[in-house]
């Protein structure tokens, strides 16, 4: 990686994080050019340069200094033990804004039914380490062994049980799996490496990306809202918002009409326009946004 002062060294998780992760830094204004046989993306910030890792290793070269700051989930830091700063939490995954769980699981005939239950077991994993730790901590005697994926197929002929990922239990389901226990949640985490946390130029510059990556994840659950408002029905529109961030009202050039602004959840969109149409609003517009900053 460049060696310059004056320059960021960022990891980028190569694989299933990849695409969720260019869209955010897309939103949170960089542009990021990935070429389908080079590992060092192009930021249109010359003082970024970057290097695709698969997020099982980023924490390992984010603590050693060979980067500066990555992106990777926290299992993957419990599963390195890595000595590393967290900038931030992240909470976006492959397909989603919730967080994803590491999981044991077995087949839905097996008599397994709690972690004890997995004394003397064989188990199958990505997360080997973790899984040690955690059944050690539970007093549970396991055979863990690492699986190069394919993980669900496992069980029950090649392990008895498995700890594995998931976002929403699908796959697991799909492969005739029971989930029996969830050993650890995980979000997305923008880590740093200690000693490039103490320079005054790194450590600014990742705070600021942090800063725009937090404020375009904000923004991917919220929605802007725009209408005019006469004044006969402005007390009654305030208050359907009122539960909101104070809008943003001002006068318009007609008398005793109001513009209002407001930025709201997008969940809440369709169950509220309906009710400020009939509560005398018009002319609503609604509006995605890139950023919200606190």
């Amino acid at each position: 990686m460049n060696g310059k002062k004056n320059m960021l060294n960022l990891g980028l998780p190569k694989g299933s994080l990849q695409e969720s992760t260019l869209r955010l830094f897309k939103k949170a204004g960089y542009h990021v050019t990935v070429s389908s046989r080079s590992y060092y993306p192009v930021f249109d910030d010359t003082e970024i340069t970057s290097m695709l890792i698969r997020a099982q290793e980023m924490a390992r070269y984010v603590e050693d200094g060979v980067l500066d700051c990555g992106l990777t989930g926290k299992d993957w830091i419990l599963e390195q033990n890595a000595d590393v700063i967290e900038v931030a939490e992240l909470n976006y995954a492959k397909e989603g804004f919730r967080p994803v769980r590491w999981v044991v699981a077995v087949p839905n005939d097996s008599k397994i039914k709690s972690v004890k239950d997995l004394n003397g077991k064989r188990i199958a994993t990505e997360l080997v380490g973790y899984t040690k730790r955690y059944l050690k901590s539970k007093g549970v005697k396991a055979e863990v062994d690492f699986s190069w994926g394919a993980t669900e197929v496992k069980p029950p002929f090649l392990a008895d049980a498995i700890v594995e990922l998931t976002e929403t239990g699908s796959s697991l389901r799909a492969n005739n799996l029971r989930i029996v226990e969830t050993l650890t949640e995980s979000t997305t985490r923008f880590i740093a490496n200690k000693k490039a946390w103490q320079d005054k130029f790194k450590r600014q510059k990742m705070e600021n990306l942090a800063m725009l990556l937090k404020g375009a994840l904000a923004a991917e659950e919220k929605v802007g809202l725009k209408m005019n408002v006469p004044e006969k029905s402005f007390k009654k529109v305030m208050s359907l918002l009122s539960a909101m961030h104070s809008p943003t009202v001002s006068q318009l050039s007609d008398r005793g009409w109001y513009a209002v602004d407001v930025v709201i959840d997008e969940r809440t969109v369709r169950d509220i326009i309906p009710k400020l149409k009939s509560a005398g609003a018009s002319g609503i517009v609604e509006y995605q946004l890139n950023k919200v900053i606190p």
